[in-house]
């Protein structure tokens, strides 16, 4: 079967008529396809290194290499590439086609383990924070099994790892895949304490992906949008989501048009898209898969935004994905759901049905409220950007403090937990029920929580959302940080229950004791209330929360020494490579504001000042022949109007005039500053607060001008598809 193509026409595709699972995977090399076109002995042997971590030698390899080979060029396909995920936050491949020369002048199709297993990027073209130099650009791809080989058009795509000649991590994913091998390792000794079958621990994650969708050709005549991926001016439409009548309503026809193909395309790479609907922002639109195993489900995140660019265009749409795209209404986000599952099928935060099944959830739930609360500086670092501080604390956006929301039922459960003696908290009934001094655990635990859209960190019943995640970010970066705390943490746990058994307590005395003292030390990072009051951001710095607005200062959290031993005790990252990460997220901070700053200041001096000076002389010429029409008396009533308008536009346009001006003085005595981090920050405090207040007078602008000489396009044109 030759694999219909990916077409980079306009012309929509349609989804053959019946089930989905029909063509669900058609794309992906997955396990039905290794069955197909490996040998058994292979096939078992790669199953058992992706499903245990288990390494390949280059034999299997080549085995692998050849079926994957046969499948691909039955698929039509006559390409190859690594696929990864460099510091850029995007994906990156380089594409090879199949021919070698054979020894009778031909050319014939190869692909063996070699290639498969290995390939050798420029490491110096991508952004390694002096990692990689220009004379130093030896860098390596290298095959992760555990995420299926996939089709895009005519090239097998192999997702890899990328690092450096000298072993240090220079992408995403290798330092995710540590952070999920480092809370396997922890969660599965924890779990043992309860449970010896226990094997292995996997990380699951759903995520929530918000976007907006404009029309290809209203994009295109948005220069901030296209150069920068937000309006950097623009007056707010007069209605906009203030009735709320966006939020799950109808979906456009075309909109749903464009769904309908942007699922049959995702079904085809394996995606498991669940849901679809309306967000609250008009233009605002959500979809959501079934949740997976996190490595595979941030691969298939950012394939999913690739894919949704392609379909868009076919539909002729641009998706928007950065945070705050228009100003005055909802950002879009990432919601990151996050849990845990034992190889026996127990979600680690899902209550049970017995003591002590709620002990082993209480025991992780606890552990991930210390972790949170002791690296809630990292997480906010770990989703913080230039494009998300836009978002964080606006409207339906969490704020920019992290804490962790229970529900009432939850947190009264661990209020009486802190508060009874050990005696009380480990008396069983006749039923194994576990019996706290203050009613059973199971009938507390029902519909334990509602829902809090401010809190970043919340609990929602068996698993936690991290809400804070940007819409245009990479998940990997947020879970490896959130992986790598809970990690350390449930190795403390582990080792604090030895001691004290060695000290003569039961296990579960030693695990009570342990649990008590965990929920008193935490208790700073719960907050159940409004995230978005000034109450709580006072309340939030007296308990000893991170509550810095500047991101380039937030970045400063990857360097604290607690999280540098942190990364080096779980394995996760070395200091070397911590630091380079943070030069990379200051330079990238500036690069992104200073090409918004120079967008901001062409378009200001060269398209809005010419057009409403245009305007403005058209007022002149009108006051002119009042003059010369009418007497004075008369004169002085008709034109008071229009020369107190000029007046305004003249006002206006000399403020931006002035601001612009200082803007650029800013940027250009930020740009000598050779500390990267410095830089960053100056970029922060002296350049991006010109932004706004130039907006503001160009905004003003926007409501004097005539409609018709007003050439860009307005919000109530961008943020309504017909």
């Amino acid at each position: 079967m030759v694999r219909e193509a990916f077409s980079h026409t306009a012309v929509p595709v349609q989804a053959p008529a019946g089930k989905t699972s029909d063509y669900y995977g058609v794309n992906v090399f997955n396990r039905d396809k290794m069955r197909k076109y490996l040998s058994k002995e292979t096939y078992k042997v790669l199953t058992e290194a992706i499903d245990n971590g288990k390494n390949l030698d280059r034999q299997i390899a080549n085995h692998v290499a050849s079926g994957m080979k046969m499948w691909a060029m039955e698929m039509g396909v006559t390409h190859y590439t690594h696929w990864f995920h460099p510091l850029t936050g995007g994906t990156a491949e380089k594409h090879d086609s199949f021919i070698e020369h054979s020894d009778k002048g031909h050319v014939i199709e190869e692909f063996d383990g070699k290639i498969l297993a290995q390939q050798e990027p420029d490491a110096s073209s991508f952004p390694s924070g002096g990692l990689r130099n220009t004379f130093e650009a030896r860098g390596y791809t290298a095959w992760d099994p555990s995420s299926p080989a996939f089709i895009m058009d005519d090239t097998l795509c192999i997702p890899t790892i990328f690092i450096a000649y000298t072993g240090e991590a220079l992408d995403f994913k290798t330092p995710l895949l540590k952070a999920l091998s480092a809370v396997d390792k922890a969660a599965t000794e924890t779990c043992q304490f309860f449970d010896p079958k226990v094997k292995k621990v996997q990380t699951n994650l759903g995520w929530e992906q918000e976007y907006f969708l404009v029309d290809e050709a209203l994009y295109s005549a948005r220069p901030d949008l296209m150069l920068t991926g937000r309006t950097l001016m623009g007056h707010e439409s007069a209605k906009n989501q203030q009735l709320d009548d966006h939020y799950f309503g109808a979906i456009p026809t075309r909109v749903a048009a464009f769904m309908k193909e942007l699922e049959y395309e995702s079904y085809k790479l394996g995606m498991p898209l669940k849901t679809r609907h309306n967000e609250v922002a008009p233009n605002q639109f959500e979809l959501a898969p079934i949740y997976e195993e996190a490595n595979l489900a941030v691969d298939h995140n950012l394939l999913l935004m690739d894919v949704m660019n392609r379909v868009a265009k076919r539909h002729n749409f641009h998706v928007l994905l950065h945070e705050k795209p228009f100003a005055g209404i909802n950002g879009s986000g990432k919601h990151n759901n996050w849990s845990l599952m034992t190889d026996t099928g127990v979600n680690l935060f899902n209550p049970g049905k017995t003591g002590e099944e709620n002990l082993l959830f209480v025991t992780f739930l606890v552990n991930t409220l210390m972790a949170v609360y002791k690296n809630n500086a990292l997480l906010k670092a770990s989703v913080a950007s230039a494009t998300n501080e836009h978002r964080l604390g606006a409207n339906e956006a969490p704020p920019a403090i992290i804490s962790a929301f229970l529900g009432s039922q939850i947190s009264q459960v661990l209020d009486k937990l802190e508060a009874s003696t050990t005696d009380e908290a480990i008396k069983f009934d006749a039923k194994g029920v576990l019996q706290l001094g203050v009613g059973q655990i199971p009938e507390l635990l029902i519909d334990n929580t509602d829902r809090n859209r401010t809190s970043p960190f919340a609990f929602t019943g068996n698993r936690f959302e991290f809400r804070a995640v940007g819409s245009s970010a990479n998940c990997a970066s947020a879970i490896t940080a959130l992986n790598t705390a809970v990690a350390d943490q449930l190795m403390n746990f582990n080792a604090d229950v030895k001691k004290h058994i060695a000290a003569g307590e039961t296990k579960e005395e030693a695990i009570f004791a342990i649990i008590r003292e965990l929920i008193t030390a935490s208790k700073p990072v719960c907050f159940d209330g409004n995230g978005y009051s000034d109450e709580w951001k006072a309340e939030a710095s007296a308990r000893g929360l991170d509550c810095e607005v500047s991101v380039p200062v937030q970045f400063d959290a990857y360097l604290k020494p607690s999280v540098i031993d942190m990364y080096a005790r779980t394995g996760v990252m070395s200091e070397v490579e911590l630091n380079a990460r943070n030069e990379v997220k200051w330079e990238t901070y500036t690069k992104k504001i200073q090409i918004e700053a120079r967008v901001l200041g062409d378009m200001a001096l060269n398209h809005i000042i010419p057009l409403v000076t245009l305007y403005q002389s058209s007022l002149l010429d009108n006051v002119y022949k009042l003059k010369q029409l009418f007497e004075p008396e008369k004169y002085k009533k008709l034109s008071a109007e229009k020369l107190d308008l000029i007046e305004e536009i003249e006002s206006n346009m000399d403020a931006v005039h002035k601001m612009v001006g200082l803007m650029v003085e800013a940027r250009k005595v930020a740009n000598k500053i050779e500390s990267e981090r410095e830089k960053a920050v100056a970029y922060h405090d002296t350049v991006a607060p010109y932004f706004n207040k130039i907006r503001y007078h160009i905004d003003k602008l926007e409501l004097i001008v005539d409609n018709e000489m007003w050439t860009l396009p307005k919000y109530r044109e961008l943020l309504f598809i017909r």
